[in-house]
């Protein structure tokens, strides 16, 4: 656990050990903007679990299953019970889901609040639906809830879809739409969840109002500024400041949903066929389906991307991807998905296999890290570390990559020879072990992309006080397991950069002159740093003054005094 995991994760505990619920902090420094409704769950967790990193990750794996049920829910109310297990099925088992779970950010609870409301919207309207008001507030509730875990994209994505549904349906002006959506009683219920927060979390860090659309390095505009207008509208138009992000091309933002979705993707070319004619509940359902994906697609497509921003989309897609595989009949669209699929993962099965053979003679000596090469500059894509492979890194995920081979042949093997219907099962178990070879493989990473190894050591060592050399979000495992503050060395930028303007904020911001000063005085301290960095140091304050704790997958903890010195 480091980078957003061991951020987030400590931010919840922080907000356990202080009391404090509405304004998140590190290190001491504010951390204005997140919505805080994923610390409060974790923080919960480790109310009735413990503060531990499994506990952190349990919020998110059962917002996972739970946004599975929804879909497979979802699918049976429009299609009927084959087509909503297809559905749930679907996206339980495609890569994008397994990969943006991986990470504690929120948007798999963002996308399952979505789904609720969009869902809750259709049902509302539904002519035969006897408890319209409920579901028009069980949308309205959704919304508010959506609003505490990523702020106006949980709004703006629900309303912007069934905004195009009801104008393409011609519904948008009709008297009875907003009968049945009771939109200003819907309006109370969002403030009524949402508003507390957001109004204490003003109060508490003020200025309350700030009329510019300029940030840059030294300015502090208070909460209400930073977190609507520089990371909602500065973000969205690619102003934002401080830019700790980057953006994925539009062409590849869009490709890339084939792989997210994958394996699942080659069944597309059947939903074209279906029918999106809004005449019954299954042709409403799929058009619902369609704005629901276009209308967010389209949005990014002019703002800044990641890879992982196209959740909120997995469940339409997954609606009509279930629609169509639980056809009657055989399919022919279908049954050219299933062998293409077939000849695909077979493919990959040969690919897997002679990297195998290629690197069966390779040595494997310490940890993974020292096969892998560094490409900083694309760490801030979610994916940017699989630029980080070489050949000779996959000696040591010898064993994933043959459970990965098996099943793609399994995968191939049942694609080929199995009925469509029966080939889905195939397909489904090709994935469990895909994505169980796939957490294998994260394991063997772990000294690489973790700082654990240096904070178990640190905890062990003789007490001192800590710097860290970079930003807080490159050794943030360290503050986590160790549970401790410490100084930034050259570190005030990025997240925390606003947040440490804040009148009355702690100074854990030092540079090369104090790190100096501090490392040469007679108290004991310690240093976590990346290897690379060692030259730098021994020009600091010399070989003989630097000792070293650990060293493990690139990174160091070193200590000014001796290790027997106590």
């Amino acid at each position: 656990m480091d980078d957003v995991d061991a951020v987030q994760a400590q931010i919840a505990r922080n907000m356990l050990d202080s009391g404090d619920w509405v304004s998140a902090h590190l290190d001491g420094i504010a951390y204005l903007e997140k919505a805080p409704l994923v610390y409060w769950s974790m923080a919960c967790s480790y109310i009735v679990f413990g503060v531990h990193d499994w506990a952190a990750r349990i919020p998110i794996a059962l917002a996972a299953i739970a946004l599975c049920l929804l879909t497979a829910w979802f699918g049976g109310w429009a299609f009927g019970r084959r087509a909503g297990f297809y559905a749930g099925l679907c996206l339980a088992t495609c890569v994008g889901l397994y990969l943006f779970t991986r990470i504690l950010i929120p948007d798999v609870m963002l996308t399952g609040t979505i789904a609720l409301a969009l869902w809750a919207f259709l049902r509302a309207l539904e002519e035969d639906e006897p408890h319209p008001r409920l579901w028009a507030f069980v949308m309205a509730a959704s919304m508010g809830v959506g609003l505490l875990l990523k702020s106006l994209i949980a709004l703006v994505f629900p309303c912007g879809a069934a905004l195009v549904y009801l104008l393409v349906t011609r519904q948008l002006l009709l008297k009875r739409t907003w009968q049945r959506l009771h939109p200003f009683s819907g309006a109370a219920v969002i403030l009524l969840i949402a508003a507390p927060w957001h109004v204490l979390a003003t109060l508490r860090n003020p200025p309350y109002f700030a009329f510019t659309l300029h940030s840059g390095p030294g300015e502090y505009h208070g909460f209400l500024w930073f977190y609507f207008i520089n990371e909602q509208l500065l973000r969205f138009l690619n102003m934002r400041y401080p830019r700790d992000y980057n953006t994925v091309p539009r062409l590849y933002f869009w490709l890339l949903n084939l792989v997210w979705l994958f394996p699942w993707t080659v069944y597309l070319p059947a939903a074209t066929r279906l029918s999106y004619k809004p005449a019954d509940r299954a042709g409403r359902a799929r058009l619902l389906a369609l704005c629901w994906a276009g209308f967010i697609l389209v949005f990014f497509t002019f703002s800044t991307t990641q890879e992982y921003y196209t959740m909120p989309c997995y469940p339409a897609f997954a609606l009509l991807l279930g629609s169509a595989m639980a056809l009657d009949g055989e399919s022919a669209w279908l049954r050219y998905g299933t062998k293409f699929l077939a000849v695909l993962t077979g493919l990959c099965a040969v690919a897997a296999t002679a990297i195998l053979v290629l690197v069966r003679g390779v040595p494997t000596p310490g940890d993974i890290s020292s096969a892998l090469t560094s490409h900083p500059a694309a760490y801030t894509l979610a994916l940017g570390h699989l630029e980080d492979l070489t050949l000779r890194s996959f000696a040591y995920l010898r064993t994933p990559l043959a459970l990965a081979a098996a099943a793609f042949l399994l995968g191939a093997v049942g694609a080929w020879f199995l009925k469509t219907k029966r080939a889905y099962i195939a397909i489904a178990l090709m994935m469990v072990l895909f994505i169980h070879a796939a957490r294998m493989s994260m394991a063997v990473f772990d000294p690489y992309m973790s700082s654990h190894p240096l904070a178990v050591a640190l905890e062990q060592a003789a007490a001192g006080k800590l710097i860290v050399d970079d930003q807080y979000y490159a050794f943030s495992a360290v503050f986590f397991y160790t549970n401790r503050s410490g100084l930034l060395l050259n570190g005030r930028v990025t997240n925390l950069e606003y947040g440490s303007n804040a009148p009355g904020d702690p100074d854990v911001f030092i540079n090369d002159t104090d790190f100096k000063k501090l490392w040469l005085s007679n108290q004991r301290y310690y240093l976590v740093a990346y290897d690379s960095a060692l030259p730098r140091f021994r020009n600091l304050v010399g070989t003989d003054n630097l000792h070293t704790v650990i060293q493990s997958g690139g990174q160091m903890l070193l200590t000014n005094e001796p290790l027997n010195g106590g």
